[in-house]
């Protein structure tokens, strides 16, 4: 089931038009720390350092604001899936049919709304995920789990970071996924590719991520989730421990 995660209503405004505001820079991601050897420690380090890392969302600043009226928020979830490719790592995302009376042509990561049978977050988004793009939830390794971002529109996602093994197959459900994007990661998680936006309205200036790259607009709730990896990425990366990862099994969580 799809989740429509910027609105539950059709975009009335082109976002690529919206104004261009201030962004604080920061440094990119070294390529060890995109790379699966490293995303494999990862794993181990979250499960045995419990926190790990230590970091901080990034909040825009309107958030409060419009959040306010958000009430008991449906639970839902998506894969953030990394795929295997010579050249390195690559992000699975999808683009909405243009016919679909909500955010045609819009990019997200598969997800959707939690069901009743789903044993946990990961269960729902690896249940989307098969749905969705035909992708088998025995080919995933699950990294980690990051903290949920809350939609104006009353969705809690639970965003879900997996590494999928080679040899899986992809097969879109063409009523709900238009297109199949493969992007690098290193280039979606460059924050010199990372905009804040922001569109006048009434009520005020409502402010979004976007990062154009490689011809695609991915704005939005699915911007922001990643904008929010790469902090999360970058504080794994700083705070990686001076031990292999083999000696933290003896480590008591």
């Amino acid at each position: 089931m799809r989740l429509p995660l910027q609105s539950r209503r059709t975009s009335v405004f082109d976002p690529q038009s919206a104004s261009r505001l201030p962004l604080a820079s920061h440094q990119p991601l070294p390529s060890e720390a995109l790379a699966a050897e490293f995303l494999l420690q990862l794993k181990t380090y979250c499960e045995h350092l419990r926190p790990f890392p230590a970091w901080t969302p990034e909040v825009l600043a309107d958030r409060g604001r419009r959040l306010v009226e958000v009430k008991d928020p449906v639970a839902a979830a998506v894969l953030i899936a990394l795929l295997p490719s010579p050249q390195g790592l690559r992000v699975l995302l999808t683009r909405r049919p243009e016919s679909m009376k909500d955010h045609p042509g819009q990019i997200s990561f598969p997800g959707g709304r939690a069901e009743p049978q789903d044993a946990s977050v990961c269960h729902t988004a690896l249940r989307e995920a098969a749905e969705e793009v035909g992708l088998s939830p025995q080919s995933v390794v699950i990294l980690a789990q990051l903290p949920d971002y809350l939609t104006v529109t009353g969705f809690r996602v639970s965003p879900v970071l997996g590494l999928v093994s080679g040899g899986y197959e992809l097969q879109a459900d063409s009523l709900e996924v238009a297109e199949l994007i493969e992007l690098p990661l290193a280039d979606v998680l460059n924050p010199a590719n990372h905009e804040r936006r922001g569109l006048e309205l009434p009520t005020g200036t409502a402010e979004f991520f976007a990062i154009p790259v490689h011809g695609q607009f991915i704005w939005g709730a699915t911007a922001a989730m990643i904008r929010n990896l790469y902090h999360f990425l970058y504080a794994a990366w700083n705070q990686r421990p001076s031990c292999s990862s083999s000696c933290l099994g003896t480590m008591r969580p």
